[in-house]
């Protein structure tokens, strides 16, 4: 007896026939079920009366496809990835193959092709990514993980807010922690500084692929402002290719969501000022219990600048062109040069903006301040506005103003004086005339 192999639809239709031939269904019922129309199923019925389940298996199963590529094609395409693209993955192999060899294939087409010729394996048959050990570094200051962690901290007590944890490589000492709203430029070039003051200047900084620590966008290059300022201290930024190869900070923020947020409770710490001041003492225990001694006793960290050279480095410094009216932009503010024989001849030339992380700005031009003030600063804030976390507590202070001040449209009382409104509030009143309400 031959051997019929049937897929799983036409497993179903096999059933549905049977019970149709058997009477226990209705032709509309059967068609219903395999979900064809009357006509088709007696037209499957009677092969199966004729044949058996053999009638109801395709004829086309084995046979090549009508849309199939010619073997030429299939084997000129290998060719090629297997000479010139044999590293690519498929989406970039079909593009090189229809831009330089002009063989048109679909992504999908050219995946196959690799899969079955061993020249692309499927993710989902890769085994898991291996991420082998390595030694800790020997000495203190030589590389500090630094990474971000967004946590109920305060539980319910509290805002969202996020912990900035820099961790020594060679000890896994807590370096510094600090709470801020979120992981933002200012925040960790203020964070970056505390270090500095506090330990001086290590080897180098160990992080993500933040767009805080790295240019992110196909094709950029360049320095973001926190490596900008750890370059002018001379600190190298070095970023980790996955989560586990900064395990030392990633264990930490486990262990620091267990302890810390249960030490911030029974201390009754919920806000994020009191729990700064609260990081010193939790440190000093954590390091006293977790901390290793390291491999070679030398501490690497080097002097820091002087705080008036701090103040200067860590900073955000971004360019912008002056108008012919002396003026720029920045920030969603309109900024007024000071007309002075400085500034006039600055008109279309570009300055630079600087930024300090305690909230003050200025703008300079070849090392000299220039004067300025700002135009209608948070005048005006539009619905759905994009507003920074810098300027967050500004904005919102500015939008409580201008609701108290606001009168309520519903109430009559302060509605404008229109003649509309004054006729009907006579006609409440009885009265008719209206002479002298509106000139």
């Amino acid at each position: 007896m031959a051997l019929i192999t049937m897929s799983k639809k036409e497993l179903g239709r096999l059933e549905a026939l049977v019970d149709l031939g058997a009477g226990r269904i209705t032709a509309a019922q059967a068609a219903r079920l395999i979900g064809v129309g009357e006509r088709q199923v007696f037209r499957l019925l009677r092969a199966y009366r004729a044949s058996g389940a053999a009638g109801l298996v395709s004829r086309r199963r084995g046979r090549p496809g009508n849309r199939r590529y010619p073997d030429a094609v299939r084997e000129a395409a290998l060719a090629a990835i297997r000479e010139r693209y044999a590293d690519f993955g498929p989406t970039l192999a079909s593009e090189k193959l229809a831009e330089v060899h002009d063989l048109k294939l679909g992504r999908e087409t050219v995946r196959r092709w690799m899969t079955a010729a061993g020249l692309w394996v499927p993710r989902k048959e890769r085994g898991p990514r291996v991420h082998q050990p390595r030694h800790r570094r020997d000495c203190l200051g030589e590389l500090v993980q630094v990474d971000g962690c967004e946590h109920a901290w305060f539980e319910d007590r509290g805002p969202l807010c996020t912990l900035l944890v820099f961790v020594d490589d060679a000890t896994s000492r807590l370096m510094h922690l600090r709470f801020v709203p979120s992981e933002s430029t200012l925040d960790y070039l203020q964070a970056a500084r505390s270090y500095v003051e506090t330990h001086g200047r290590p080897v180098a900084f160990y992080s993500d692929k933040h767009s805080v620590f790295r240019v992110t966008g196909a094709g950029r290059e360049g320095m973001t402002q926190l490596g900008r300022a750890l370059a002018e201290l001379n600190v190298d930024l070095i970023c980790a290719d996955s989560p586990q190869a900064k395990g030392r900070v990633e264990r930490a923020h486990k262990t620091l969501q267990d302890r810390l947020v249960k030490e911030l409770r029974l201390a009754g710490v919920s806000t994020v000022e009191a729990a700064n001041a609260f990081l010193p003492g939790f440190m000093a225990d954590y390091n006293a219990r977790f901390a290793k001694e390291p491999g070679r006793p030398e501490n690497l960290h080097r002097p820091a600048p002087s705080a008036a050279d701090l103040d200067e480095i860590m900073v955000v410094r971004e360019e912008r062109t002056v108008s012919s009216s002396l003026t720029l932009h920045y920030d969603k503010m309109l900024i007024l040069l000071e007309p002075n024989e400085v500034t006039r001849p600055l008109a279309r030339q570009r300055v630079t903006v600087v930024n300090y992380p305690d909230g003050r700005f200025a703008i300079r031009h070849k090392g000299l301040d220039l004067p300025f003030r700002v135009f209608d600063k948070l005048r005006k804030v539009d619905q759905a506005a994009i507003v920074g976390n810098e300027r967050l507590d500004a904005v919102l202070a500015h939008i409580r103003e201008r609701q108290d001040a606001y009168g309520p449209a519903w109430n009559r009382d302060l509605r404008p004086a229109t003649r509309s409104n004054l006729r009907r509030a006579a006609e409440g009143s009885g009265l008719t005339s209206l002479s002298g309400a509106d000139p």
